[in-house]
């Protein structure tokens, strides 16, 4: 089993939110840098970091996914979402319009929603926390 683990540098708690109220995501747990019941790496110890993302683990659809806010933006670079996209299938060619619109709004679109060999509606739209998408319409079997 593969599950994908995203860090969001800072923005995870703003993210899941989004995905909650656009996607449907359903938050399973999350845990905060002051919860931890271990001593901290120095630097992430940081009263700045206290209320960020440690770790969170919530499903869209029947997919599990992690993440959390990473390093706090802790270093000389910035963790950037790159060499891949999550694919998320839908059943009906409406829902696959309204979920990339609402991703397309604040971010940007890659492929126009359109016809392919492979599905009746397919298209690529990075959001605005700079993850990648690729929606499409899932025949039912």
């Amino acid at each position: 089993m593969i599950e994908p683990y995203l860090f969001f540098d800072g923005c995870c708690e703003e993210a899941i939110e989004y995905y909650v109220k656009h996607l449907g995501a359903e938050v399973e747990m999350m845990m905060r840098y002051k919860d931890c019941p271990d001593p901290l790496p120095p630097g992430m110890d940081s009263e700045d970091n206290a209320d960020k993302v440690m770790h969170v683990t919530f499903r869209i659809g029947g997919s599990k996914v992690m993440a959390s806010d990473g390093g706090c933006g802790i270093g000389d670079e910035k963790v950037h979402f790159a060499g891949f996209s999550l694919s998320l299938g839908l059943p009906t060619e409406e829902e696959a319009h309204r979920t990339f619109d609402i991703l397309a709004k604040e971010g940007e679109v890659q492929m126009p929603l359109g016809k392919t060999f492979w599905s009746p509606c397919f298209g690529i739209v990075t959001d605005r926390f700079g993850l990648e998408w690729m929606i499409s319409v899932v025949p039912a079997e």
